[in-house]
């Protein structure tokens, strides 16, 4: 009987000795003259790329995360594997996603190619092919509904606010300088947008997609002006009717549960503002969606757009697939000049363009800071699956900010052949002001 045991257990470690030389012949030759800051160490626990000072280190727990990897080249199946444990990543998520770039800018020869695709086949496949994360539904695209609306930002207020600054902005900061805490970055955003938009008192203003209302309170307390704020988000509009019911504003904030498409024709504002939804519009309704935001305009009024553009086509890269499928259900980034195309065919004259990109990788750093310590209490409230989705996307998005393959712009603009309403120069934008 010992002897038995025995000889299965040296058969056990011959085929693990066995996969573990396959996976270092593959890690060798695809990570062949890299010098990034990732390494990989295997489910024998062998170093196979790197060193332990690596500042990210990928386990591969499972040699079948590694063959799908080579035979597949989908980062989707990778980012499935670390969802449910086969593939870890220890150190900086975010310095995970320089060797995407590595990876995305090699060239093989055939031959090569070939070589380590044999060397997959002969690592063992998934026996489970449950779906990677089990705890986030699988969806299909929704033409920005409710439904998808809510698998984004109905997962718990107290969730978000583990690592949301105080004000429960989900949108990029404006940083002063690299070192400035979120709170204070998230202020200085949204008293930037109210100088931007040159908001005065009595004005009326529309907030579409107004989150958890940290503008509408905002402006309404600091510049005076009414606000009406809507979203399709059942649990944001909760939260920020409640927040403007505590501040005592109920007569300047009306927050309603609505899509942008509903609101009611004979409305006409004097300022509009769109922070952080765009993103859900879609290309093929950019025409509808401008055209409707201008119907609501008063002549001579202001519309600012703040929202996520692609360098790419959207629709091509791999980190469409991972988003769309887990965190955006109908997600859509376009390039910038297809944005302000189509304001300009709406109606709009542009105004003012800026590019906000480094402060979006800053916000997204202090996130994944405040998610990272925050971890046991994000479990308990959602699932491990979840938190590990959350700290991924995070960290992607803040590479990909850094990398400058997405981009985030706010774009001024106003009613075609009317008077502007800026003035001539943008002083007013930086001239001090206490709050």
């Amino acid at each position: 009987m010992k002897q038995d045991l025995s000889l299965r257990q040296g058969r056990r470690d011959d085929r693990v000795e066995g996969t573990s030389s396959l996976g270092v012949a593959i890690v060798t030759g695809v990570l062949d003259g890299y010098l990034g800051p990732v390494g990989i160490r295997l489910w024998d626990n062998r170093l196979a790329a790197g060193s332990p000072h690596s500042k990210c280190i990928v386990v591969f727990r499972e040699p079948w995360a590694l063959r799908d990897l080579v035979l597949y080249r989908d980062l989707t199946r990778l980012a499935e594997a670390y969802l449910i444990g086969a593939v870890e990543v220890e150190g900086d998520l975010e310095a995970l996603f320089d060797l995407d770039s590595y990876l995305t800018q090699l060239r093989m020869p055939v031959l090569d190619r070939l070589r380590l695709g044999l060397c997959a086949l002969q690592l063992p496949r998934r026996s489970d092919r449950r779906s990677g994360n089990q705890a986030n539904r699988r969806t299909t695209r929704r033409a920005n509904s409710r439904a998808s609306i809510a698998h984004h930002y109905d997962m718990g207020n107290d969730f978000y606010g583990l690592w949301l600054d105080p004000e429960y902005v989900y949108s990029c900061a404006y940083f002063r300088h690299p070192d400035q805490s979120l709170a204070e970055a998230q202020q200085e955003k949204l008293d930037y947008i109210c100088r931007k938009l040159r908001l005065t008192p009595g004005q009326s203003v529309l907030d579409i997609g107004c989150g958890w209302g940290a503008l509408a309170l905002w402006a309404a307390r600091h510049y005076g002006v009414c606000v009406h704020g809507i979203t399709l988000s059942a649990r944001q509009y909760e939260f920020a009717a409640e927040r403007v019911k505590n501040a005592g504003l109920a007569e300047q904030i009306e927050i309603e549960l609505m899509d942008y498409r509903e609101l009611d024709n004979g409305e006409r504002y004097d300022r509009i503002v769109s922070i952080g939804m765009f993103e859900h519009v879609g290309v093929r309704n950019f025409g509808r969606y401008f055209e409707t935001v201008l119907e609501r305009l008063k002549p001579g009024g202001l519309f600012l757009n703040h929202g996520i553009t692609s360098s790419t086509d959207w629709r091509r890269t791999p980190l469409t697939g991972f988003i769309n499928r887990y965190i955006f259900p109908d997600g859509e980034l376009a390039r910038l000049s297809v944005v302000t195309d189509a304001m300009e065919q709406s109606g709009f004259e542009l105004l003012d363009i800026e590019s906000l990109r480094p402060h979006y990788a800053l916000t997204l750093r202090q996130w994944v800071s405040a998610l990272e310590k925050n971890h046991k209490a994000a479990i308990d409230m959602t699932s491990a699956a979840t938190y590990k989705l959350w700290r991924l996307y995070m960290a992607g998005s803040a590479h990909y900010f850094r990398e400058g393959s997405i981009g985030v712009y706010q774009v001024l603009a106003g009613c075609a052949r009317c008077p502007l309403s800026v003035p001539l120069r943008r002083d007013d934008l930086y001239a001090a002001r206490e709050f």
